[in-house]
């Protein structure tokens, strides 16, 4: 039988482990790192698609091209399969996640020194919390994403169950946390005899890039005219700015196609007619030196910034010239606190669907880099006052957990 790997494809990050002599092995996508970035560059001038931190960098360098990230988000939607012109190629976001994943196979094959035809991927509980039809689709193109990219034999895995079996030794109940990118997923497991035991698993459609976006909207885009008025076009009497571009904008899925002639177009428009042109205008500038990736990029560096300190600055000097609002401790709480309760409330789900209560819990393990946040900590330590925490392997207890899968028997 051929060797099989596991990956973790991630809305933020991704990695890739096998599992050999007992133990799980990370495969380095990138030199000098356990994970790659979850980003794809399509390069105009060079034809070509550049991966990982290279994208990031051409992004940040400005080349000619299209950026786009956190692309797991769109796997269920429509917009997974429709059909867009980049540049000579007509493409749907399916195809790029599939191209992402064919090009992790090409460098853990490099690495390892053999083909891989077997794949044991994580998935979220719930691709979509509330939306049972979308939840399912999305496994369905995740496969398709994974068999365009040449893997033969695919098996999903949950991913906090995954991140339970590498999480140890330990004795009764413990709690996966696993705060990602895109999602916040539990499971609650019990180790007995050396093995893991999953007793519940539950998911929220929940993760960083909404926390990025709860910012983004909270500290950035009323910089950008969100909240103001236009003047009406014909006779007198004002009405509200449209919300609808500044929610794509402040999402990270979706930054890459508002670019282009009919929304610059739009913008300028109402940039014209704004009570406070100078906002409206940030905003068509964005749109027309395509920097919305970069406004993200921002938001994110002082979300990570204000949870280590007192405060950190949104630096959109790209946008205007000294313009860099400031985020505080309290406000980065404050704004995340409803996710961060909402965390809260699915770890009582959880302890609800196996008949237990929070004391039963001895353990609660930390993962996924948005779980690093003091305001999720707070809110899961309240949740399990009684529950020891541990940190470890934070961005790759998955993937490690898929390796062991790998060893499965069939």
């Amino acid at each position: 039988m051929s060797p099989a790997i596991g990956i973790d494809f991630g809305t933020s990050n991704t990695a890739a482990a096998t599992f050999s002599a007992g133990q799980p092995r990370i495969v380095p996508l990138e030199a000098g790192r356990e994970t790659l970035p979850t980003a794809i560059f399509l390069d105009y001038a060079a034809r070509r698609t550049v991966f990982g931190s290279a994208a990031v960098g051409a992004m940040i360098d400005g080349q000619e091209g299209r950026f786009m990230r956190a692309l797991k988000s769109v796997l269920g939607t429509p917009l997974a399969r429709e059909r867009r012109q980049f540049l000579n190629r007509r493409l749907s976001l399916l195809d790029v996640v599939a191209e992402f994943l064919a090009e992790i196979r090409r460098r853990a094959e490099t690495e390892a020194g053999t083909g891989f035809r077997r794949v044991v991927s994580g998935r979220p509980v719930r691709f979509h919390s509330v939306d049972p039809e979308r939840n399912a689709q999305a496994e369905i193109d995740l496969r398709e994403c994974y068999h365009n990219a040449g893997f033969e034999e695919i098996r999903f895995v949950n991913e906090p169950e995954a991140a339970a079996r590498a999480a140890g030794p330990g004795a009764g109940i413990g709690l996966i946390v696993d705060i990602g990118g895109g999602t916040s997923d539990f499971t609650l497991f019990e180790s007995r005899e050396g093995a893991m035991h999953a007793l519940a698993s539950h998911g929220l459609r929940l993760g960083g890039t909404d926390f990025d976006k709860a910012l983004s909207l909270e500290k950035v885009m009323p910089l950008l005219g969100l909240g103001g008025e236009l003047r009406n076009e014909i006779g007198p009497g004002r009405h509200s700015v449209p919300r609808a571009i500044f929610l794509d904008l402040a999402s990270w899925e979706k930054i890459a196609f508002l670019y282009g002639p009919a929304t610059l177009r739009s913008v300028q428009k109402m940039a014209r007619l704004a009570v406070e042109p100078q906002r409206l205008g940030r905003l068509a500038r964005v749109i027309e030196n395509e920097v919305g990736h970069d406004v993200a990029f921002a938001v994110e560096a002082a979300k990570i910034g204000a949870n280590g300190a007192a405060e950190a600055g949104i630096d959109l000097a790209l946008v205007e010239r000294g313009l860099r609002p400031v985020l505080t401790t309290g406000e980065l709480a404050s704004t995340l606190f409803p996710a961060a309760r909402a965390i809260r409330e699915a770890i009582a789900e959880v302890l609800g669907q196996a008949g237990l209560g929070p004391k039963a819990v001895g353990r609660v393990i930390f993962v996924g880099g948005s779980s690093l946040l003091a305001v999720v900590e707070a809110e899961v330590r309240a949740a399990l006052p009684h529950a020891a925490a541990e940190r470890s392997d934070v961005f790759t207890a998955v993937v490690r957990g898929l390796a062991i899968c790998t060893a499965d028997k069939a």
